[in-house]
């Protein structure tokens, strides 16, 4: 999530999307719980990050999401990579981009455990959480429409939110699934509700990553803006939980999602949603 922090301004200029003089509005995926636990790149402490082991791991955890990376092979296959190389995290070399699908396959990803694991095709992952957990898609370098195809024929479109990384992934995700929920940052210029108000009038976003200023939290709220902050560091404890939760946020992306989890559950923050059966 390293490139996250990068100010795109460019990207909020042009997202809403009218189709027939209506707004088509995009929700968030159903969560079983009112405050999100989001697991970086699966539960990538206890197996490889962007792998099916580490987010089999999530899911049995109980996370709501699971974050994973997106990019685009030499022959346009869609695979997880957190980096632009594939250099750290497998025993191979060079740019996602620049290799063919039947050279990332025959890698294997560096484990701790002694145990082989090999870069997942986004297909693949779909199909693994399908129905199971929900997927924050930081979308770093892969074809919009591709993706989307993709996700569609796993009928996966309600359980997906996509991070934007890059000026015009916004513009092109609304245009062409303009129902997937899109999430970036709130721009640290962004400080008052006037600010604000102005700023949604030209995006079309359901969540940040980033809160500029905690007071800003209420008219998040009224606009239907849900804030899933980032905790995950090398200092990530309690502390730093807490100090995101008094901000009042919906959910929270860490690398620890057992011990975030166990934590919620203690202090009687886990609640479940309960969803009322809709009349027949």
């Amino acid at each position: 999530m390293d490139l996250k922090r990068t100010i795109f301004a460019t990207m909020f200029s042009c997202l809403s999307l009218f189709v027939s003089g209506q707004q088509i509005t995009a929700t968030l995926p159903e969560s079983k719980h009112d405050l999100v636990v989001i697991a970086h790149r699966g539960s990538h402490l206890v197996k490889p990050e962007n792998t099916i082991a580490a987010i089999e791991e999530a899911i049995q955890l109980g996370a709501d999401y699971v974050e994973i990376d997106l990019r685009t092979t030499r022959d346009g296959y869609l695979v997880l990579s957190h980096n632009e190389s594939v250099d750290q995290q497998t025993n191979g070399k060079g740019k996602v981009r620049d290799l063919k699908l039947e050279e990332i396959q025959k890698l294997t990803v560096n484990s701790k455990d002694g145990m082989i694991y090999r870069v997942p095709v986004f297909s693949e992952v779909l199909k693994t959480c399908k129905n199971k957990i929900n997927i924050y898609l930081d979308f770093k370098d892969a074809d919009v429409e591709q993706a989307y195809r993709e996700i569609k024929a796993a009928g996966m479109e309600k359980q997906i939110l996509v991070y934007l990384n890059k000026a015009g992934q916004g513009e092109d995700w609304k245009r062409i699934a303009p129902k997937i929920p899109l999430m970036a940052g709130i721009p640290v210029n962004i400080r008052t509700k006037e600010d604000l108000k102005v700023f949604l009038q030209k995006t079309n976003i359901q969540a940040s990553d980033r809160l500029a200023d905690p007071m800003l939290m209420p008219a998040l709220k009224e606009n239907g803006i849900s804030v899933f902050l980032d905790v995950q560091n090398g200092i990530e404890d309690p502390a730093r939980w807490d100090a995101a939760l008094n901000k009042g946020v919906q959910g929270l992306q860490t690398d620890h999602p057992a011990a975030l989890i166990q934590y919620l559950k203690d202090h009687k923050l886990r609640h479940e949603v309960i969803v009322t059966p809709a009349k027949q």
